[in-house]
């Protein structure tokens, strides 16, 4: 990978995940210094939907179907929101000076046939994000992935590959992001990094919850009725029947497989099942889907972000079903748990506005390294700056801006 000297550049990251609660936003100053890419956060910020957009958004989901008068509108509202969220962030997070806005949107749909990614939509398009701001903006930064053969994902091993490979000391290291999806990237002490997407991380959860509350929760927050309830071992045998999990990585999925219908064919059959034990049964089937990936690469140490990291019910499970391997969190690594896939975002729209290939072909399956995205002017002249190529190997998180 190579990358360019120069300057602090000060980067605004905006990334709506596959829960679809809102829009995470990073400010942070990145430079690079030899073969070492230092990153110095700045803040974060989550920004709920509007919820009316909010619900639009999960209604527009498969197996709903939904039209091009739907996306349209979709596309302009969700654009809109994150250009609001992008001037927030320059104002809160970056004392109202930054240099480019990096977006990576929000997925509404990933489309993959027999393990092969063929194309992927995210909303939000960036001229709202650049009328609203001033500021140029790198966005569409998975679709270039997947055209060369990629899944477009997990993107998140970019930042991992260099962020963790000085931590293998102990054994291999991996990096879980638990939102919609699970997502895990696997750093060894050598060779090559290997990143994919686990299965369901709070997808089924957050429809299970939503159903037996009537609507009045989103999720089952601090898995307070999975706590209460007991795994049903048929249901949980039977939901792992699903031949996603057996797949060979790379591979990648999302809510257009696991959705409000493959939980009902999940519980088709079968005996009632009562709320707490539902969530229960769930929050199992995440933890011992990533665990059996955790086994499979002899992962010593697993460090756990996104909003899965806050529910005790799945951390529980996760630690009984890897009794031994070492659980922190990125916050005790530097990068706030919430806030890293925004922080991840940044690092991918600073390399792309620095000329430097974004993907990692070895997690995502791309024939090579390139250059992702696309980058909408500001209101002036596009001015990149100057390539000054040199190898980078690293990526440290800086306590301070003020560290260089």
């Amino acid at each position: 990978m190579t990358v360019y000297t120069g300057s602090g550049v000060r980067v605004i990251g905006l990334i709506s995940g596959t829960s679809i609660d809102g829009i995470d936003v990073a400010a942070a100053e990145l430079r690079a210094r030899g073969d070492t890419v230092v990153l110095s956060p700045l803040g974060e910020l989550e920004i709920p939907y509007p919820e009316a957009l909010r619900q639009d958004l999960l209604d527009a989901l498969p197996p709903n179907p939904c039209s091009a008068e739907q996306l349209t509108k979709l596309d302009t509202l969700v654009a809109q929101a994150f250009g609001e969220a992008a001037a927030r962030g320059i104002e809160e997070l970056a004392g109202g000076k930054a240099d480019v806005v990096a977006s990576l949107g929000q997925t509404v749909f990933h489309w993959v046939e027999d393990g092969t990614a063929r194309g992927t939509l995210q909303l939000g398009n960036p001229a709202w994000i650049a009328e609203r701001t001033g500021l140029p903006v790198v966005a569409d930064l998975r679709v270039r992935d997947v055209a060369a053969g990629g899944h477009g994902a997990p993107l998140a091993s970019t930042l991992d590959a260099l962020w963790l490979r000085e931590m293998t000391g102990l054994g291999p290291v991996a990096a879980l992001n638990i939102g919609g999806i699970a997502n895990i990237t696997v750093v060894p002490p050598q060779g090559d990094v290997l990143a994919y997407d686990t299965g369901p991380g709070n997808a089924l959860l957050d429809i299970a919850a939503h159903r037996v509350t009537a609507g009045a929760q989103r999720s089952d927050l601090d898995g307070a009725l999975a706590l209460r309830g007991t795994v049903r071992p048929d249901l949980l045998a039977k939901l792992l029947l699903d031949p996603y999990y057996s797949a060979a990585p790379p591979k990648s999925t999302g809510k257009e497989l696991f959705h409000s219908a493959h939980l009902d064919a999940a519980l088709d059959g079968l005996p009632p099942i009562g709320a707490e034990d539902l969530l229960a049964t769930l929050t199992e089937l995440t933890a011992v889907t990533i665990a059996a990936e955790c086994r499979r690469h002899n992962i010593a140490t697993l460090i756990v972000s996104g909003g899965g990291a806050d529910n005790p019910a799945l951390m529980a499970s996760l630690a009984k079903n890897l009794p031994g391997t070492s659980l922190k969190t990125s916050d005790d690594h530097g990068l706030p748990r919430a806030g890293k896939e925004a922080y991840l975002t940044i690092l991918l729209g600073w390399l792309t506005w620095s000329g430097v290939p974004g993907n990692l072909p070895s997690a995502t399956g791309a024939r090579g390294t390139r250059l992702l995205g696309s980058i909408t002017p500001g209101e002036g002249p596009l001015r990149l700056p100057t390539p000054h190529s040199s190898t980078v190997t690293r990526l440290r998180v800086a306590a301070t801006t003020g560290e260089r």
